[in-house]
């Protein structure tokens, strides 16, 4: 198998914490849910595995068609660093790592293509400060480092480890969902499902 996708989910209910003053809690855990769905199916055709350490995500994992990969207590960086070691015994020679909060996200077949070769593909979030997706070989060793600037570190990782590096501007997968600010964002209103709309800093 060339590519597969890891999609990292947290627990819907524990997801989008700050957006608690623009939604209540069942609507920020439909909200984490939704944005979930829209990556999977971003995925296709490559195939998809969600790492966790929630069942009802795992068992919402497994009713989309994904492979559910065990994770629990072991925290994102480390559950990441863990999948794509699992996925290179499964043979998978390049992993695509996408956020499970890209709302716009259409497409990530392109991310797996056998042209990066060895490259490190990165897409930062619209302030490059964070990493929403990173391609890369499945057997590198590569830390994951996320968190407040994991772009930059990302970027050092790869070249440390002797790895070229590709930044992709797609805004597609740029404009992700974590504030109020994010929400009320005029191209992410637009794909919202017509409940969870909401006007700048504030439910409807």
């Amino acid at each position: 198998m060339h590519a597969g996708v890891l999609v990292p989910v947290k627990a819907f209910r524990a997801a989008k914490a700050r957006l608690a003053g623009a939604l209540p809690d069942d609507a920020r855990a439909e909200l984490a849910k939704w944005m979930a769905g829209r990556v999977l199916a971003a995925a296709a055709p490559l195939p998809t595995f969600v790492v966790c350490d929630d069942e009802a995500v795992a068992s919402w994992a497994d009713a989309q068609g994904a492979t559910v990969l065990w994770r629990p207590g072991l925290g994102l960086n480390a559950a990441v660093t863990d999948g794509v070691a699992a996925l290179a015994e499964k043979g998978v020679e390049r992993v695509v790592v996408a956020h499970s909060d890209l709302p716009l996200a259409d497409r990530l077949e392109h991310l797996g293509d056998s042209e990066f070769d060895s490259r490190v593909v990165l897409v930062p979030d619209v302030r490059e400060d964070g990493t929403n997706v990173i391609s890369l070989p499945s057997g590198t060793g590569f830390r994951f480092g996320y968190g407040a600037g994991s772009f930059a570190r990302h970027v050092l990782e790869a070249r440390v480890l002797g790895l070229s590096v590709e930044v992709l501007h797609e805004i597609s997968l740029a404009l992700d969902v974590d504030t109020p600010a994010d929400l009320a964002q005029p191209p992410v209103q637009e794909v919202l499902p017509a409940w969870l709309r909401t006007n700048p800093g504030s439910p409807r």
